[in-house]
């Protein structure tokens, strides 16, 4: 069976890999850029993305991109501690929890697909403009330089992004990402190492925030490199073209954040000291009732883009694509695995996306604010600690990596991958 994917982002490649092991051999990538080029700044891999990746024969690969935090700790506006809790190996997770450049980590992707499958497996300048459904296979057509390219199909992946043009055949009255009013500024600095050099913390509240984890360890100097995500309510809901990739300047960010020193963190000095800041919207879509049609399906932010609250795009794509491979190698039909997936991971993903747009695990900051906006003298004067760690809790659980249940998961690799 050929097997196309649409987008050789993280999902995609991720997809094309999960197929190889699984023994389907007749895959390729088409992506609309030119050239594949690392773009992007830190994400995290949440420990049952790790898993998957490991399983994939690239945990050690990818673990030398970045680094593990032990740590995630939350804080309000003014630095006061709301809540904190081990991650990874410290947590009791069999995986760890890895912070890397997202550029890195696609590269390693893309050179692992060009080992396993073959080097013209990926190929580059092919805008997808339509996928026809038959009876039996279906037709993917591409714009190229060279004129229109049709590539039939036992199965078309659309893991497009969030401007998926195979989500858009089908809800072409979507319109544009729905933008929620607030503003994110991400960059990398070099800074002196902060708290124990193996945090991630966020502080702030529902209107402005900063986020910093470090993505790789202090040197003999005792700096590290961290990436920061700086955000802030900037104006009201509505339609908006999201673009991750615009450089702005950093004055405007650092007289929001100007007041943000901590004694352990000085955010304006983090920002300061960035590298570029990169500008974006936050936004994501409403979750559609169906992501198959015909024999094509959607993967990754082109059937569930979400907010970043809780830190799970990437790794959410990276388990649709593991579950699909899996199906696919189960079920008895293309269509049975097409619906097993749909089962698995429509209404998982359709919940974190609502729960995102309640902040996710950052509600503690957000209560912390409703309650106390000018700071407190002990936060379980203001939060339980019960209703702090269900918060934490809950949202593992709705993730799928709560610990108990992620290091009892059977596998997603098939049990006999040869077909």
């Amino acid at each position: 069976m050929t097997i196309v994917i649409i987008g050789g982002g993280i999902g995609g490649l991720t997809a094309a890999l999960s197929l190889r092991q699984a023994g389907f051999r007749d895959i390729r990538v088409f992506d609309r850029v030119a050239e594949l080029r690392p773009l992007g700044v830190g994400i995290n891999l949440l420990p049952h993305a790790v898993r998957e990746l490991t399983e994939l024969g690239l945990g050690d690969r990818v673990a030398e991109l970045g680094t593990a935090p032990g740590t995630l700790a939350y804080f309000n506006r003014f630095g006061q501690p709301i809540w904190s809790e081990p991650r990874g190996l410290d947590a009791g997770y069999r995986w760890p929890q890895l912070s890397v450049y997202r550029g890195r980590l696609q590269l390693a992707l893309l050179d692992a697909v060009r080992e396993r499958l073959g080097a013209d497996t990926v190929r580059p300048g092919h805008r997808l403009t339509a996928v026809g459904h038959g009876p039996h296979t279906d037709v993917a057509i591409f714009d190229t330089a060279d004129g229109e390219v049709r590539v039939e199909a036992g199965l078309v992946i659309g893991a497009d992004g969030i401007h998926s043009a195979l989500r858009r055949q089908h809800h072409p009255d979507e319109g544009d990402p729905v933008w929620n009013g607030l503003t994110l500024w991400r960059g990398t600095a070099t800074i002196p190492a902060y708290l124990d050099g193996r945090t991630m913390i966020m502080a702030g509240d529902g209107e402005q925030k900063f986020v910093a984890y470090p993505v790789g360890a202090p040197d003999a100097t005792g700096h590290a490199r961290v990436n920061f995500i700086a955000e802030r309510r900037t104006g009201a809901t509505g339609g908006v073209t999201a673009d991750w990739n615009r450089a702005v300047d950093p004055a405007p960010v650092l007289d929001l954040f100007r007041d943000w020193r901590f004694g352990w963190l000085d955010v304006p000095a983090v920002i300061a000291a960035a590298d570029e800041i990169l500008e974006y919207p936050m936004v994501d879509r409403d979750p559609i009732d169906r992501w198959t049609h015909g024999h094509s399906t959607l993967l990754g932010d082109a059937a569930h883009p979400m907010y970043p609250n809780g830190s799970n795009g990437a790794s959410q794509a990276i388990l649709d694509a593991r579950t699909l491979a899996y199906h696919l190698a189960t079920a008895p039909t293309t269509a049975q695995a097409l619906a097993a997936y749909e089962a698995d991971r429509r209404p998982a993903t359709t919940a974190l996306v609502l729960s995102n747009r309640r902040q996710g695990p950052e509600q503690v900051m957000v209560l912390a604010h409703e309650r106390a906006p000018e700071g407190f003298r002990d936060i379980h004067d203001v939060i339980p600690a019960d209703e702090l760690a269900e918060i934490a809790t809950g949202y593992k659980r709705a993730a799928g990596f709560h610990p108990d249940a992620l290091n009892t998961r059977p596998s997603l690799t098939p049990p006999d991958p040869a077909r």
